[in-house]
Order: structure tokens, then C-alpha cells, then sequence
């Protein structure tokens, strides 16, 4: 039998995969935007208790995917993880793909060396939420880790050829914030090249947003849609790695649905966005947005 412990939350590009609940919660669960994790304790599922859950799972005997959830499992220890990889690639022999949530102050933990035996393990993407690339907002945000850190860490991981998937919340600067939060942003990308990147829209939980709006001392003033989709254009406009970067804004909370790869298809995108803002193609009304 498995029993998922609810709120259950996967990346969007998730949506075929097999979840695994190795543990509940997120293990840092600080940050001030977030309201994710907010109702739950971090535990780690023991490995007989995950390997009784994917015995319970083998009747899906073509899974070729599967994410390991909750908010943080790569806080599990290294031998922890490897024994629930080779769990699941005996017993999904068409398995090609294992994903997790991470966060940077963790992968900073793990050595040069333990990144690579969780490659050869089979661990394919870790999604990572950069948040921002500014130093002052992730502060403000009590993110717990610097541009530098969050750099280090992809380039790390990426390395080791695990991949990373990485985001950037737009609106997160507030009006007066907003071109650090996108300058700071493009540059932390130049620097790390993430195999993967997507854009997420500000939204916070009515419960969380006190919390968040003290942590601006300074005062933060929310964006508009014409605002963000101005944050959109200007971060994909400075990113110029020469490094292919598949990119995404296909979250439930984004105004503008976009894809494309960079930097090939950065006039495309701008070109979209420009559109949007001149006769609203493409907009997703504000009632379907969502966290």
C-alpha cells in the first residue's frame, strides 16, 4: 500500500512520471515565499518503508520515469538515495529516468564524489529553485545561500552530468527591485548555464504574505503583468551563455506561456513577448493562474 502524504507537489515536466514520497516536507523550509511546505515536519521515510511503497508500485512495470519528492529529498543522505535508485531500477527495468527536488545549501554538502556515484546511480535531474540571482534579495527572502553558492553548486552538479532544472521567480524584486532582481538573475545563469531553465510568477499565499512583505524592509510594491512580462523580456534578452539552455514558462502561475531553446531562440521569445504586450496574444487570463 502507499500513502501519500498530501499537499503532494511535482515540477510540471513531471506530469508522466511515477512519484516516489522518500520524504515529507522540505528540510530548510525557511524561505519567506514559500508556502509549499509550511503545514508539514521534515521526516525521511526509512529505505524498508520506500522499498515497500515501490513493491506496491511494480505492477507499473513500464515506468520509464520517476520523481522523488517531497521538497528536498536530496537531503537524504548519499548511501540513502543510492538504495532506493537501485530499489527502483530493479524493479522497473524500462526506468530511464530519476528526478528530485534539491536546494543548494545540500548539494554544497555532498562531495565531488558522491555527486558522480548518484550520477552512475541513475539520478538524471535535480530541479533546482534559484529564486533569484541577486545577492540582496536572497537575502530578504531568507534563502540561506548566495549567487556565488547557487553557481557553484550547478556547476558541480552539472559536471558530474547530472542535470540541472533551474528557475527564476519573476516579480520577486517588487517595483523596486526588479532590475537587480533580472540583472542579477541573467548574470547568475551566464555563470552556471543550467541545462534547464524555467520562469515561475510571483504569487504568495495570503497566509504567508505579512511574513514576506516585512522581510522587504525597505517597502515591496508587486509588479503588474506588463511589469513582469517587461522582467521576462529583459532577463532572456541578457542571457548570453554559449551554452544551450532549454527554456520554460509553462508554470500555472506564469502570465505568458513560452519555450524555446537559448540563446537560439531569444529574438523568438522576445518577439512573443513583445506581441503580448502590444495586444495581449497569448496572455493567460488571471483567473487560470495558479500557485
Amino acid at each position: 500500500m502507499i500513502d501519500y502524504d498530501e499537499p503532494l507537489f511535482r515540477p510540471p515536466s513531471e506530469a508522466e512520471s511515477l512519484i516516489i514520497q522518500a520524504t515529507l516536507g522540505c528540510s530548510y523550509n525557511k524561505c519567506t515565499f514559500c508556502s509549499m511546505y509550511k503545514s508539514k515536519k521534515y521526516t525521511e521515510k526509512s529505505f524498508e518503508t520506500i522499498a515497500s511503497e515501490i513493491d506496491f508500485l511494480s505492477s507499473f512495470s513500464e515506468t520509464r520515469r520517476v520523481f522523488i519528492a517531497d521538497g528536498d529529498a536530496f537531503a537524504l543522505k548519499t548511501d540513502h538515495l543510492l538504495k532506493i535508485f537501485a530499489k527502483l531500477k530493479n524493479t522497473f527495468p524500462k526506468l530511464r529516468r530519476i528526478s528530485l527536488y534539491g536546494n543548494t545549501g545540500n548539494i554544497l554538502q555532498k562531495s565531488d564524489s558522491e555527486l558522480k556515484e548518484l550520477s552512475e546511480g541513475g539520478l538524471s535531474i535535480i530541479y533546482l529553485g534559484f529564486e533569484s540571482g541577486s545577492d540582496i534579495i536572497l537575502n530578504k527572502i531568507n534563502k540561506g545561500v548566495s549567487q556565488k553558492e547557487h553557481a557553484d553548486a550547478v556547476n558541480r552538479v552539472q559536471n558530474c552530468r547530472i542535470d540541472i532544472s533551474a528557475t527564476i521567480i519573476t516579480g520577486l524584486g517588487g517595483k523596486e527591485l526588479w532590475k537587480e532582481h533580472i540583472e542579477q538573475s541573467s548574470e547568475l545563469i551566464n555563470l552556471s548555464s543550467p541545462k534547464y531553465l524555467s520562469t515561475l510568477s510571483l504569487m504568495i499565499d495570503p497566509g504567508l504574505k505579512n511574513v514576506f512583505i516585512a522581510s522587504f524592509k525597505s517597502g515591496f510594491t508587486p509588479q503588474t503583468d506588463t511589469e513582469i512580462l517587461e522582467e521576462e523580456k529583459l532577463l532572456i534578452s541578457l542571457i548570453n551563455t554559449q551554452k544551450r539552455i532549454i527554456f520554460r514558462s509553462n508554470h500555472a502561475s506564469n502570465i505568458l506561456p513560452l519555450s524555446g531553446i537559448l540563446p537560439r531562440d531569444k529574438e523568438k521569445l522576445i518577439g512573443q513577448i513583445d506581441q503580448a504586450l502590444i495586444d495581449g496574444s497569448g496572455i493567460r487570463p488571471a483567473w487560470m493562474r495558479r500557485l
